[in-house]
């Protein structure tokens, strides 16, 4: 075995805290939206509509985490342990800043972007009340992402799994108590869910500083310094974390724009949707997982001097997430329909989201070999070339989205195939870069 390829073992060693982090965050996502299913088609639409605006401007830091996890990485790499508490430390204060600005934006601004986008007033006002809570959070999940990049880049991310039982169990409670009113709690609805994620994140951003107290070399890595702000370091990770930061938030937002063209529709293929999304989201989890591994051990490899064998680490988690999503497959074919019954009684819409569900089995294959080659192309630092390969894609994807939903005006199934596009487009560019750039060359 090549020297600086990890074993099978090694690789699922540091992705399944990944994994089980991301599962527990989308059980999250599941409950909310069988919940709200129980509430109504509108709160159910609402929640995909509001949640992913929110997820599209929350991906700018989600962005700058992934270029602070990479460096982190690289030094961890190197053995530099003292430089990780400086990149930390100055993360934060820029998280902090970002924070202040997004909550700023979507506060006051949030609600008229939205009426441009959003036909339904039901579903933009129910919305806008999700929105106006969802966002008191966003310090707090800034705060875990801090934390998420320090873990992932030291490769300790065992914590992410424990803090992600811990969220989801209390988003989990409060959802119950809040969403339909129980215990004597308001019934909030939709408002209810949103208040149930930020003191989820809250109790996420508590344990995670208690844990790395505990389990980190503090002294070593001189982390919690807290000295002034270095704007060389900020610098230097925002010449990684820049085109991530735009990257993120692209993906996102046009993830964004399917469901406000999916929303000219009508209310039904938008709750359609929502459903297929949730389900997607968990039964790639996987993946997830692996891609965010990929960016790691990419980037510990290259610290390390193994730059040839970066294209084996890629393979080899190729392999292992293929492997993986096979059984999710099978279960979309089997038993679709109780799949569905997770977020709905109603037999009319279980029958409507059968076919959507069907059309994103194929994608999920796409998704196992896209985003772990396109991780790998961000763990060696060439962000901006990743950039590109990101805008390229999504050019294709959205032009493909309007020929079909808006000049076609096709069932939402049909819409759903633009995830082939996506995917096949992002697995293609990705491979090409790495067989033919020159990504070796990037020093950091």
């Amino acid at each position: 075995m090549q020297q600086g390829v990890p074993s099978y073992s090694k690789i699922w060693q540091v992705s399944y805290p990944i994994i089980l982090s991301l599962l527990a965050q989308n059980i999250i996502n599941v409950i909310d939206t069988a919940f709200l299913g129980r509430v109504g088609e509108v709160e159910l639409g609402a929640s995909a509509i509001a949640g992913i605006f929110y997820m599209a401007v929350f991906m700018l830091g989600f962005g700058f985490s992934i270029g602070t996890q990479i460096m982190i990485a690289r030094r961890n790499g190197e053995n530099r342990h003292k430089l990780i508490g400086s990149i930390f430390d100055q993360s934060a204060y820029f998280f902090l800043l970002l924070g202040l600005i997004i909550f700023i934006f979507i506060y006051f601004f949030g609600a008229p972007v939205l009426k441009l986008i959003v036909s339904s007033d039901n579903i933009f006002q129910a919305s806008k009340a999700y929105l106006h809570i969802r966002v008191w959070g966003i310090f707090l999940a800034f705060g875990n992402l801090a934390f998420r990049a320090l873990f992932v880049g030291v490769t300790q991310t065992k914590a992410l799994g424990y803090s992600a039982v811990i969220m989801a169990v209390t988003n989990i409670v409060f959802d119950y108590l809040l969403i339909f009113g129980h215990y004597g709690f308001p019934q909030m609805g939709i408002a209810g869910a949103a208040l149930a994620s930020v003191f989820s994140e809250a109790v996420s951003f508590v344990f995670f500083i208690l844990y790395a107290r505990g389990k980190l070399d503090v002294k070593k890595c001189q982390l919690f310094k807290f000295p002034k702000i270095d704007f060389v370091i900020i610098k230097s990770t925002l010449s990684i974390s820049t085109y991530l930061m735009i990257q993120y938030f692209l993906s996102v937002a046009t993830w964004f724009s399917f469901f406000a063209i999916i929303e000219q529709m009508g209310e039904r293929p938008l709750a359609v949707s929502n459903i297929v999304r949730s389900i997607y989201m968990v039964l790639v989890i996987p993946i997830m997982g692996l891609s965010t591994a990929t960016t790691s051990l990419v980037s510990n490899a290259i610290g390390e001097g193994f730059v040839e064998d970066v294209m084996s680490i890629i393979n080899r988690i190729v392999k292992i997430g293929l492997f993986s999503v096979v059984p999710f497959v099978l279960l979309i074919w089997l038993i679709p329909e109780h799949l569905i019954r997770i977020y709905t009684n109603d037999f009319s819409l279980i029958a409507d989201t059968i076919p959507s569900l069907k059309v994103i089995s194929g994608a999920i294959i796409f998704f196992a070999v896209a985003f772990v080659v396109f991780s790998g192309v961000s763990g060696t630092a060439n962000t901006k070339t990743a950039l590109g390969i990101e805008i390229i894609t999504l050019v294709f994807y959205l032009a493909f989205l309007y020929w079909v939903v808006i000049l076609r005006n096709v069932d939402v199934s049909v819409a759903w195939t633009s995830e082939y596009i996506y995917m096949g487009g992002l697995a293609t560019l990705s491979y090409l870069y790495l067989l033919k750039g020159n990504w070796r060359l990037k020093k950091i």
